[in-house]
């Protein structure tokens, strides 16, 4: 065989049964897919969002717990210090929406005063920005939120909170957006001290530091102020501190890598079988290969690249197609109705032949894929997609190398069972079995 026809014999042989082909590739396909969405939603869980004010910003708490509230008399102290910028006090109110059953969007009672000077990225119009700073019983609410509740300025929002033993009602001053996230919603924390009985203490202390020289000083400053007292804080950046909420997932890691590992484990199982009924179907020919002097090295490099192909295409369609969709759904929705209208024309020309039954699986795999098109364009943007639960899915490199090799080494592990089986075969048993 020259390189063409070798070529042209592991095509063929991979696409004999169509069928099973196909499957092959979509098990690959949506495993692959799977694969990837945990390592994304890993990465996202586990690496907070960063911007550029959060280099600037020290969360200070209670060295206890961050249950524990702090006393307001810390303020004037952190304020003296120096490098220290801005001061304020920042509090988790844990408010129930309405009539639901938990919390659905985080709010937090701050200095109103202060915002823009702390959180420069939260972006509003000056009205907004003053409509919020004079009225005591107004809030900002995070633009997803708004859109996600249908809220708009003006409206009112009534928060039954899970940690203070009161409710209260706000009235949106303004929408901000432009933050890392822009789920949030602020409230002047005056208001809070008033309707919840617990003036003098606040949650935490967030500080606006005014240079990145001087964090370490001040962090460090701030720890030794209050060396033992009986409110002992704990300094850190705010980076520091979302990765310490990130810890008390517990063993997040460990769960999401052990789906990761049955999901391929489970794939490995699938494509081997696969493979195994395709080269059982084709000992015969394989026994006149080797009665016509292929050597074993011959027919294994066969099996091996018909299950690399096989794997590999999968990938294209299962690590390709995921991150379209979690990168550039739009492009995934266009070459999906291409895909569909394809099948169309496809489903016409069996139609026309007579082909019935292939007629009707076409036409219904169009139907499918144009739907999913349609569902991907409208629903593409992962932030809908999860409710706000996921702000964005970035599929790196190093995820789709990851999810690449995996591809690459079901493909080689696949092609071993059959591989093993032909090796075991001798001419005259392989030229006894039926096809």
């Amino acid at each position: 065989m020259d390189g063409m026809t070798i070529a042209s014999f592991i095509f063929k042989n991979a696409l004999r049964n169509k069928r099973r082909a196909a499957l092959s590739v979509l098990s690959v396909a949506v495993s692959l897919f799977l694969f990837v969405t945990l390592l994304v939603a890993l990465r996202e869980i586990t690496v907070p969002v960063e911007d550029v004010g959060a280099a600037l910003r020290v969360v200070v708490r209670n060295k206890i717990s961050i249950a524990s509230f702090l006393p307001a008399r810390q303020r004037p102290i952190i304020e003296r210090l120096a490098g220290v910028e801005a001061v304020s006090p920042f509090s988790w109110f844990g408010g129930k929406y309405k009539d639901e059953e938990s919390m659905t969007f985080a709010q937090f009672a701050m200095d109103a005063k202060l915002l823009r000077k702390i959180f420069g990225e939260a972006k509003m119009s000056e009205q907004e920005y003053a409509a919020f700073e004079k009225d005591q019983t107004s809030c900002i609410l995070g633009k997803l939120t708004a859109e996600k509740y249908h809220l708009r300025v003006g409206d009112r929002v009534p928060l039954t909170s899970t940690i203070y033993p009161c409710s209260i009602e706000l009235k949106i001053a303004g929408i901000y957006s432009g933050s890392p996230d822009d789920r949030n919603l602020l409230f002047h924390h005056k208001y809070l001290d008033e309707a919840g009985g617990e003036a003098g203490w606040v949650g935490t202390w967030w500080v606006k530091v005014q240079s990145i020289e001087a964090m370490p000083r001040v962090t460090e400053a701030i720890n030794k102020a209050f060396a033992n007292t009986s409110a002992e804080v704990r300094a850190e950046t705010e980076r520091a501190f979302q990765l310490s909420f990130v810890s008390m997932w517990g063993n997040i890691k460990i769960l999401v890598r052990s789906i990761c590992t049955v999901v391929v484990f489970t794939l490995l199982l699938v494509s081997a079988s696969t493979m195994s009924m395709a080269i059982r179907e084709r000992f015969r020919e394989l026994a006149i290969l080797k009665a016509l002097g292929y050597r074993q090295r011959d027919l294994f490099a066969y099996i091996l690249a018909e299950s690399f192909g096989l794997a590999m295409a999968g990938a294209v369609v299962g690590i390709g197609g995921a991150w379209l969709f979690y990168t550039f759904p739009a492009i995934l929705s266009v070459l999906l109705a291409a895909v569909g209208l394809g099948l169309l024309a496809g489903a016409r020309h069996l139609y026309r032949v007579g082909a019935h039954v292939g007629f009707a699986l076409a036409l219904v795999s169009a139907g499918l894929i144009v739907g999913l098109g349609w569902w991907v364009y409208t629903h593409g943007n992962i932030t809908t997609l999860t409710q706000n639960v996921f702000l964005k899915f970035e599929v790196t490199p190093t995820i789709l190398a990851q999810a690449s090799l995996v591809a690459a080494l079901i493909g080689i592990q696949a092609s071993v069972p059959p591989a093993l089986a032909v090796a075991k075969t001798s001419v005259v048993q392989g030229l006894k079995t039926l096809d």
